[in-house]
C-alpha cells in the first residue's frame, strides 16, 4: 500500500533533520476553521492551492488570511492566464480532496510558489492530506525543505 501523504509529509521533514509537531482534530473544511481547532493566528495557516497557469500546473501556498490576486500571481508566474484547478484535476494530480493539500508541491511533482508573506509567521500551520491532522512547524523550516520560488502573490 502506497503511502499517504501524511506519511509523506512526515518522511521528508523527518530525513531534512526539521523539528514538526502534529495535532488531529475534528474535520475543517475552511482556513478559519482550521485556525479555530488549532487555536493559531489564521495568517499562520499555509494555504496551499491547486491552480493551472497557462498549460501548466502548479501550487500556490500563502498566508491563510489572504486571497489570491490573479494579477500578481499571472505576473509573478509569467503567464497570461491562471485559474483554479477542479476538484477533478486537484484529486488527479495529489490524490487528495481540495482543502487537505500540504504545502509541498514537491510530494506531487508541481513547482511550488509561496507568497513572502508567509514568512512574517515564525511558524505555519496546514492540513497534511486530511481534513483532520494538521502539521505546524517553524517557516524557516519550511522554505528551507520545499525551496519554493517565492513572489508575490495577493
Amino acid at each position: 500500500m502506497p503511502p499517504t501523504a501524511f506519511e509523506r509529509v512526515e518522511e521528508l521533514l523527518r530525513k531534512a533533520g526539521v523539528p514538526f509537531g502534529v495535532s488531529r482534530h475534528a474535520p475543517v473544511f475552511t482556513s478559519a476553521e482550521a485556525a479555530a481547532v488549532r487555536g493559531t493566528p489564521l495568517a499562520s495557516g499555509a494555504k496551499a492551492l491547486v491552480v493551472k497557469a497557462d498549460e501548466a500546473f502548479v501550487l500556490l501556498v500563502m498566508p491563510a488570511d489572504r486571497k489570491l490576486d490573479s494579477r500578481k500571481a499571472r505576473a509573478a508566474l509569467g503567464v497570461k492566464a491562471i485559474r483554479f484547478a477542479t476538484r477533478e484535476e486537484v484529486e488527479r494530480l495529489t490524490g487528495l480532496l481540495p482543502g487537505s493539500i500540504p504545502p509541498f508541491g514537491s510530494l506531487f511533482g508541481l513547482p511550488t510558489w509561496c507568497d513572502p508573506a508567509l514568512a512574517d509567521n515564525a511558524s505555519i500551520n496546514f492540513n497534511a492530506g486530511d481534513h483532520a491532522v494538521s502539521v505546524d512547524m517553524a517557516c524557516a523550516d519550511y522554505l528551507a525543505v520545499e525551496r519554493p520560488t517565492q513572489r508575490p502573490l495577493t
